[in-house]
């Protein structure tokens, strides 16, 4: 009787979370972001009054891409005489030194750390030589809008704001499309109504901007660094985080699914790596951000562990012949897993399917958390980054 009933609770509590992480929250939080909206206006100004910015790109090997990179930054519509771009080498054994001092004379500054020590070493040891106040992040595989720049730097202008990100558009690497995943869509609409709220968690890392005065050194082997750099910043400063839809950054996405599952275990291992970081922000005194902390990040990093609770106190029901209604939500499990393992090797041009394959990605997000945890508790995650390959470049990973 007592394991019945404490199976009951689990199985009970366990599917009550999943639903709020993945569907409650959701609708909680654009409902707040419409009832408690404070509209943001950026303070006004001209040229005259833009701050010195350095765009910050950090590289490791990225031969295929860091020319087109520099032009890009170089063609951005910010005064020339109060921008410079850098880029921090990590240890590039490839030509990417090679070619970014040939733009020497462009006022393109190389930082190049001979050995590799992972990306959050470098931006610590990197940002204390710029000489903007304000340090703008950027990945080599990323192309900035023209006014990019602009638009994320008039938020800083108000000294209450620390960070002002902005969007990333994903593109199809061999059509150049649109590629926004509806996962990215859904991940782009918490993003968009968290910060009506104020409540803004982390950044995209091809596209932030940050007070340096308030830019605080992170951990070494710290993952994420785009997620812990802004929190730590409005946890240490108070400063808030806006985000901007009109700067806008393009990127690639992943072009094999292996990288992209790999992404997502090392976000998986990073979301609980930065729980050391950053657990003071679920302090109620963080009003929204303690709610979208808790609700955001930490029960969805915590969902696999739900989703294994909820089939295991499934099974006990079942066996138990408790309930009728039981045995039908352990096929109704068992077939949604399923679905996932066969849409994950089903050809993506049967556009019929396409909605089927929503298990799949939902599951495969699961697994990877799951993992991510497990590579966190081994300490098996390490926080040097091991690069994507690019769609400029061969399967061998080689620049054509």
């Amino acid at each position: 009787m007592i394991p019945t009933i404490v199976a009951t609770l689990i199985f009970w509590a366990c599917l009550a979370l999943v639903t709020y992480a993945y569907v409650g929250y959701p609708l909680l939080i654009w409902g707040l972001s419409r009832v408690v909206h404070r509209p943001a206006v950026p303070p006004a100004g001209d040229d005259a009054e833009l701050p010195m910015v350095s765009l910050l790109i950090a590289a490791h090997n990225e031969e295929a891409v860091i020319e087109d990179r520099l032009r890009n930054a170089l063609a951005m519509d910010y005064p020339p005489a109060k921008l410079e771009v850098v880029v921090s080498s990590d240890g590039s054994t490839d030509r990417t030194t090679e070619i970014v001092r040939r733009y020497a004379g462009r006022d393109v500054r190389l930082l190049d750390y001979v050995r590799r020590r992972g990306k959050a070493a470098v931006l610590n040891a990197s940002v204390p030589e710029l000489r903007g106040e304000i340090v703008m992040f950027s990945d080599a595989n990323t192309q900035f809008d023209a006014a990019a720049a602009r638009k994320l730097v008039r938020w800083l202008r108000d000294p209450e704001v620390g960070a002002a990100c902005g969007e990333m558009v994903l593109a199809d690497p061999r059509t150049g499309k649109n590629a926004e995943s509806l996962y990215w869509k859904y991940e782009t609409f918490l993003k968009q109504c968290e910060g009506r709220l104020g409540a803004l968690l982390g950044a995209s890392g091809g596209i932030y901007a940050i007070r340096k005065g308030v830019f605080t050194p992170i951990p070494e082997g710290t993952i994420l660094d785009d997620f812990v750099i802004p929190l730590l910043a409005k946890l240490r400063h108070g400063t808030a985080i806006v985000y901007d839809s009109e700067a806008v950054a393009y990127e690639e996405t992943a072009p094999e699914l292996g990288s992209e599952f790999r992404r997502r275990c090392r976000i998986g291992a990073g979301g609980f790596q930065s729980l050391g970081l950053l657990w003071g922000l679920l302090h109620p005194r963080w009003g929204w951000t303690a709610l979208a902390f808790a609700s955001h990040k930490i029960l969805r990093w915590l969902c696999p562990f739900f989703l294994i609770g909820l089939l295991v106190s499934n099974l006990v029901l079942v066996l138990s012949d408790s309930d009728s209604s039981y045995p039908a939500a352990l096929a109704a499990q068992l077939a949604f897993y399923a679905i996932s393992a066969v849409m994950a090797v089903v050809p993506a041009r049967f556009r019929i399917l396409k909605p089927l394959r929503l298990a799949t990605m939902f599951t495969g997000m699961n697994l990877a958390l799951l993992l991510g945890f497990w590579k966190w508790l081994r300490g098996s995650q390490q926080g040097v980054w091991q690069r994507t390959v690019r769609a400029a470049e061969n399967a061998d990973g080689v620049a054509r």
